[in-house]
């Protein structure tokens, strides 16, 4: 037999001034807090064709000093209409003291990887420290994110090394803040 339980009183909050007060460690990385809709273009050497996408991206955060981080994309047709879900990943960004970056993502895909980087300003810069790989996972051994907010607007560019391939340009995104 379950006990009546209220609803969370601990909920996510992705809005300045909502919700609970972001923890003081936050304060580098609450540039990134909201949530993210946009588009973007991928490519890679072993890929047949380039490729464009959608996506949404939220940070929010409980009140602890760490973000909460979910992204989903979706490939579109050159008119921009959806085709089929693709990359998709959650985590977790920790701040340090001195404003470092420890940033867990995890992917549906069998891979998962721990990053490490810096807040400077309205930039932040992370480089994967170790990739983990279920044993059926494509094989990545390693990446770089670069993430740029101004103006209400977001760019991540995506580096990476896989499938025997040396560190190099993979995905563009540009995204706007939504409400």
């Amino acid at each position: 037999m379950f006990e009546s339980v209220q609803e969370n009183p601990y909920p996510d909050s992705h809005v300045l001034g909502e919700g609970p007060d972001p923890h003081p460690l936050l304060a580098p990385v609450l540039p990134l807090l909201g949530r993210w809709h946009g588009s973007g273009r991928g490519e890679y050497p072993t890929l047949e064709k380039d490729f464009r996408y959608g996506q949404e991206v939220t940070f929010s955060h409980d009140g602890r000093p760490f973000l909460r981080y979910e992204a989903r994309a979706w490939l579109v047709d050159d008119a921009g209409a959806p085709l089929r879900p693709a990359g998709r990943e959650a985590g977790w960004w920790r701040v340090t003291p001195d404003a470092s970056l420890e940033v867990v993502l995890a992917h549906p895909t069998g891979i998962v990887e721990t990053y490490v980087g810096r807040a400077s300003g309205a930039e932040f810069d992370i480089e994967t420290k170790d990739v983990s790989l279920t044993p059926l996972a494509k094989e990545v051994t390693g990446t770089r994110r670069r993430y740029t907010v101004r103006d209400g607007e977001m760019t991540v560019v995506h580096d990476m090394a896989a499938v025997g391939q040396p560190l190099q340009h993979h995905l563009t995104t540009h995204l706007l803040r939504r409400p």
